[in-house]
Formats: C-alpha cells, structure tokens, sequence
C-alpha cells in the first residue's frame, strides 16, 4: 500500500523537537531504516545553493511556525520552486502510521500537513485538487512515496520514481494498473513496469496482492490488463472491432426478413424504429436495469431471429410460415425423416448442431445488446445527440415515403414482424373452438347406407395417393417433358387396354410436406390445413369417403401404407378394416432414402396378399405410394412383374443410384429427380392396372400436395392432377358435367376445386343421397 503526500519536509536541526523529527514509515516486510540528516534534508533544486546555516521553515498541521526559522515566506518560497520534497510527519501526524488502501486516506494524511497560514502558490492548488501542474511551469519528476523510500536499497529522492502514470500528482495514489515490483531499478530514468507486481507499500491490482497465483486475483482478468498495455493499438483495434460487430449483429436481427426472397441489399440499409426506441430508453436507465432490459432485448432479438429463420425453413418447404402454437410436433417428424434418409448418426450430429447454434445465438445477442448498451453509458452525450438525429431522420423519411432500391428507408419490420405473430396465434387458438364445431356438420351424416354411392355398387375401387404428384411436374419447363410424355405413352397403354380416364385439378391444403393433412382432407370434404384440425377430426366420428363405402356395407375395405412404421390409430377415423403397413407387407428390399419400398412392390404385394385373393365383397383400397417422396434419391427402377419377389431384386438398384447429398442441395438436379419419380410411380401403377384391372375395376389417383418450393418454385401453386379411370363407360359419364379433360393429363385451363369439395361432389354423382 502506498502513503504518497504532499507536505514539504521538516528540517532536522537543534530546534526541532524529537517528536517532529520525520519517523520512518514501514510496512510489515520494510525494515526500519534510521533517519539521518542526510536522508532528511529538503531536495535543492537545480542550480539554486541552500545557505549554510540557514534551515528552511516549514509549518505544521495547526498553522504555527516552526521556532528557530526566522525567514518561513523565504523558506516557503523556495521548497515550492525546488518542488516537493521527502514527506515526512508533522508533529500532529506523528506515530505509527496507519495503513490504508485507498487514494482518499492518502490524500487525507496529506493534507494534515498542508501549509494553512500562507497562500499557496498556482501549482500548488492544482496538485491539492488532484489536477496535473500547469504544462507551462516545468516541475522535477515526482519522489517515491514514504512507503517506497523506505524500500531497502532504493534511495529516497527523484531518483527513484514511478512511472509518469503511476499517479496523477502529489496525494493521488497510483492507479491499480501502475503497480512497483519490489525489484524494480530505482536509478535515475528507469521506472517499474505498469503491470508488476506490487511491491511493499504499493497498491496492487483490486482485488487481490497483484501476482498471477495470489489469493484473491482474476487471473484472466489480469492476463488481459497487461496483454492490453503491451500492446494498446491491437487491444483498441480489437475493441472496436467487437463494437461494430455487435452493432451490425443487432441491425441485422430487426432488418432480418423471414422468407429468401427478401435477401437484398436494399433491406439491410434501412433505419429500424425499434432501435431508436431501444436506444433512447438504454440511455435514461441507470446501470442495473439497464443491464437487465439490455440482455432481455438481446434474447428477444435472438428469438425473433430464431423464428424468422423457421419462417424461411418452413415457407421452403411447406409453403408457409411456422405456426408457433401447432408446429412444435413437426420436429419429431422431421428428425425421423432425417433418420431415413441421412442415417442415425448424422441426424443426431445435426441435432445437437442446431441447438448449440441457437443457445449460442441467443447469449450472443444478449451480449451484443449489453454491449451497446455500455458504450452509450459512457458517452451519454454523444448517444443522446446521434439518437435524436437519427429519430428525426427516420420521422422524415417515414413521412416523405423515402426509399431506396424500392425498399423504405424507414423501417419497422420487427414491430410488424412480432404484431402478425401475435394475430396468428390469436387467429389460430380462434380457429380451433370454430372448426371443432364446424366439423360436426356433415352433409350426408345421416343418409341411410342403402342410399350411399348406390352406383358404384359392384366396383371394385382404388383410391391412390402419389406422394408430391403435383402441378408443377406437368407444368415446369425442366420436369414437364419426362412427365408429360410419361403420361401420354400410359395414357395410350390404359386405352389400348378398354380403359378410359378423365382428369382435372384440386387444391391441397398442404404443400411441400405433411401429407395426411391432404389425405384427410380429401376423404373428410374438411379443410384440415394444420395438425390442430388433424386432430380434431380424427378423433371425431365424421363421414369420410372410405368410411361412406364401408357404411353402405356394400365394401370391405383395407388400406395400403408402406409409410407407415408404428401404430396407426386413424384407422378407425377411415373406417378401414384391414391395414397393411410397412412391416405386413413382407418386404425384404432395402429402403429407398425415406420410402421403405419401391411402389411397384406395394402394389405387388397388394395383389398377393389381398386383390388376388378371394373375397365375398367388393374391395374399396386405400393405397399410398411413397416412391417419389424427397429427397428423390435414390429411385428405384421398374423391373420384370414376375422378377419382384420379396424385394431382394432392388439391392443393387439402390446401391446404384444417387445419394441424396448429391442432389439436394442443387435445384436443377432435384427437379429433375423429382420428375423421374414422378415418372416411375405413374408407370408402375398403369402397369398394375392394366395387367389386374378389369371391367369393374375403378381407380382415382391424385398428388397428396406440391413438391417443396426448391423444385415447384417461389409461389407455386398447391394443384394438384387428381384422374379417375374405369373401363365402364357409365362411370365417366357420371362425371361428364365437371369439365375434366380426357385423358391423365389434365389442360391448363381444367376446373380447379378446392382438394375439400371432391368428397361431395363424388358421392352426390355417384347416388349418394345427402341427409344433414
């Protein structure tokens, strides 16, 4: 610890008592060291020469004159020009010293000796204020303290100094950085290292005695402090450097939009409202809830941004935003469709990717906002000034419509941004008490079953779904030509074969993925768009079309799932008797990327283990085929009927086609195996047809929903070609009023329905009677 003064010291002659003589002031590891007149004569200045003789006067505490110095203005006059000497104790100071730790109590024991009697000179006053000496009047270097004068081997005068840093004028004690090491060099010129350790007397950083290893020090902290004095150019590059850095990470967080498309340059040069708000509130906080509102902001930003990139994530491949009361449930199937499709391992690594990138990004953007928020503290002025302009400059360009690239400069997008989400959840908890109710309504819940679908009586029928059959694979230019001539040559198979078909367009209510919700929309006649209307429907006891064909007891009914893998209770809600699923269909093949088969397999399988056989009642077959589900690689190949087996042919199909790393990353090359799958599942179920089909026989197939956006593109559709195909005549000209197309492909310009309205379209054409 150190006890740097300011007095000027008292002279050691004849007239000065002994309790006035200055003591030696020692810390616990300094040994006294006996005071002498030589140690204790006042400092000389430069080219001045003290008068043998002549003692310099000093005063004490009280203000009285020292007897035996006839001359104190004299003497006072030249102790200032020689500047200050040695401390020493006045006679009201002396006694063992205390210690002290702090630069008042310094500064307190100083000015017990403080001349009060006579006017101090300029120089004076500014070194008791705590200020540096006028530039102007050049003083000689400061002496050592007493603590550092009674160092052992360090002689005490202007020889052994501290840094010029080391404090900031007589009485101010060394800044905690400025600390002596106790074998520092004391000659002339040489002076201890800012980050030393502390010597006897010396404060040492707070904290702790200043080592590396003592009790009480943050080493880290300390490592940092001396990096950052050794090197003050990189340590303020550095500095400012994480500065911009945040800055530019909170832009980017409230200017972030939630879809790709909105990745230009112009949206990242607006003003955000919300910052300027942020920032004026930051600035009248005082520090403790300033530090709290500054890390809560930081987590909501992190939030926010977390929810947009979902937004992007989920308009990719749903064509939709993510809904933040019903998605949470989609994560499970996601994972498990990257289990199927990326194995387990790397699933996993992905997983624990994602959620270490999100913990990360939400502490740094908490630590972002805290740091701004600090810089603002410590130039409150300068933050208040660029706020209100920068306020101002947003009102004008708000009011004005000033924009650039097309893109408003004044910007409130996350103020937008967190007002949809709100109405959505509100929006979405409204809609599930509605359609609860809705639901219950049913045009033909009470029809008696011997006056439903009276005129498919005999028939037996096939409702087949195409995983991502959708508008795009007829329509775009790069898949359209595989597809259309795919259907073209299957339509000219199903016509030389006495079969007929008429096409048209349904709207799905999903896309790009969930599949069950356009399956169930499409037998229920509901629009089940989200998993909360899943749901409730399926726990409910409405009339779907394959529970329409159960009911009339004209059916049995079974349901073909190669997608399935674990209990499946919506059984019941479709009113199928018999389910065949992944594991019934006795395949032995190896997986195709997500789909556990190869379609002309389930439909082999099919054959064998239920149409082939004999049955008392028509079938009405509920079948999935899951061969072209994404990402499209590898696909499986038609192979000879009577060469399918038990699946083992498939081995080195798959083997050798594509991995999906290579094709999902690449639009183009996704696009194009897309459409060969397309292509595959169309053949192999006209194949089926065509060879076990027969005049009864009646088939409606359509896509469940639309490919993800990287193949069907930005704002796509949902259509999707829906086709019934029948060998009686009477079948299609049940339907000959809807203005279908004949043939697979349906026309650009065919009828478009709502994927919910076909159920009763269908069921009143074919007999149905409707009774609410």
């Amino acid at each position: 610890m150190s006890f740097n003064t300011s007095s000027r010291q008292l002279p050691d002659t004849d007239e000065t008592p002994d309790e006035a003589r200055p003591q030696e002031t020692r810390t616990p590891d300094a040994p006294a060291k006996p005071t002498s007149p030589e140690s204790a004569a006042p400092a000389t200045p430069a080219g001045a020469e003290a008068p043998a003789g002549s003692p310099t006067s000093t005063e004490s505490a009280d203000g009285s004159g020292i007897p035996g110095s006839p001359e104190p203005a004299k003497a006072a006059a030249a102790a200032d020009s020689a500047g200050p000497a040695a401390p020493t104790d006045s006679p009201a100071s002396a006694g063992p010293p205390v210690p002290t730790d702090s630069a008042e109590s310094a500064k307190a024991d100083t000015d017990t000796v403080t001349d009060a009697s006579e006017p101090a000179s300029s120089s004076e006053a500014t070194e008791a204020a705590g200020l540096p000496a006028d530039a102007g009047s050049p003083r000689p270097a400061e002496p050592a303290g007493p603590a550092e004068a009674a160092e052992p081997g360090a002689p005490a005068g202007p020889e052994a100094s501290a840094e010029p840093d080391a404090s900031s004028g007589p009485g101010v004690s060394a800044e905690p950085d400025a600390t002596i090491a106790p074998d520092a060099s004391a000659e002339s010129g040489v002076s201890a290292e800012p980050d030393a350790s502390s010597g006897p007397g010396v404060p040492a950083e707070p904290g702790g005695s200043g080592g590396d290893g003592a009790p009480g020090v943050a080493p880290v902290k300390g490592r940092w402090r001396r990096w950052r004095a050794k090197h003050p150019a990189a340590a303020r590059v550095l500095t400012w450097t994480t500065t911009v850095l945040a800055a530019a990470l909170v832009l980017f967080a409230l200017l972030m939009p939630n879809s790709s498309a909105g990745f230009r340059p112009g949206e990242f040069v607006r003003i955000p409202v919300e910052a300027v708000f942020g920032a004026a509130v930051l600035i009248v906080l005082p520090r403790r809830p300033r530090l709290v509102v500054a890390a809560l902001g930081g987590l909501v930003l992190g939030v926010l941004t977390v929810l947009n990139l979902l937004d992007i994530g989920f308009t990719e491949y749903l064509g939709r935003g993510f809904n933040l009361v019903l998605d949470w449930s989609l994560f499970s199937d996601a994972y498990s469709y990257l289990q199927d499709t990326m194995g387990k391992q790397a699933t996993l690594g992905i997983a624990v990717a994602l959620v270490v990138l999100v913990v990360v990004l939400l502490a740094v953007m908490a630590l972002a906002v805290v740091r701004l928020a600090d810089l603002m503290s410590r130039h409150t002025a300068t933050a208040t000034r660029s706020t209100l302009v920068v306020g101002t400059v947003w009102i004008a360009c708000s009011a004005l419509g000033v924009q650039f690239t097309g893109v408003p400069v004044a910007s409130a997008s996350t103020a937008k941004s967190v007002e949809d989400r709100t109405k959505r959840v509100q929006a979405t908890l409204r809609d599930e008490a509605a359609f609860a109710k809705f639901a219950k309504k049913d045009t033909f819940a009470n029809t008696p079953p011997d006056q439903l679908l009276t005129d498919l009586r005999g028939k037996d029928m096939m409702i087949t779904f195409i995983e991502s059959y959708g508008r795009s694979a007829i329509e775009d230019p790069v898949m359209a030509p595989g597809v259309d001539a795919t259907l073209t040559a299957e339509n000219q198979k199903l016509v030389k074969a006495g079969f007929a078909a008429k096409s048209g367009w349904l709207t799905s209510a999903t896309y790009g993925g969930s599949s069950w919700l356009g399956h169930s929309t499409f037998l229920s006649g509901l629009w089940i768009s989200n998993q909360q209307r899943y749901r409730t429907v399926t726990a409910g006891d409405h009339l779907t079309l394959t529970k329409a064909f159960k009911k009339s007891g004209g059916w049995d009914t079974v349901g073909v799932m190669p997608g399935v893998q674990k209990a499946w209770p919506e059984s019941k809600f479709y009113g199928l008797d018999k389910v065949y699923d992944s594991h019934k269909l006795q395949y032995k093949g190896p997986k195709f990327s997500w789909s556990t088969m190869p379609d002309q397999y389930a439909l082999t399988a099919f054959e064998r283990l239920v149409h082939g056989k004999k049955h008392d009642k028509p079938l009405m077959s509920e079948i999935i085929l899951t061969s072209s589900h994404q990402p499209w690689a590898p696909i499986p190949k038609l192979v000879p009927q009577d060469q399918v087996g038990d699946g083992s042919i498939y081995d080195s199909i798959e083997k050798a086609g594509k991995k999906p790393a290579d094709i999902i990353t690449d639009s183009t090359q996704s696009k194009q195996e897309y459409g060969k799958s397309i292509q595959y599942s169309v053949s192999s179920l006209v194949n089926y047809l065509v060879k076990y089909g027969d005049k009864d026989t009646v088939l409606i197939f359509l896509g469940d929903h639309q490919p993800i956006a990287r193949v069907s593109g930005n704002h796509a559709s949902r259509d999707v070609p829906v086709s019934i195909v029948a060998k009686d005549p009477k079948v299609l000209d049940r339907i000959a009023d809807w203005g279908w197309t004949d043939g697979l492909q349906p026309e650009h310009n065919a009828p478009v329905w709502k994927m919910s309205s076909f159920r009763d379209r269908f069921m009143t054409a074919y007999g149905s009677t409707p009774a609410p």
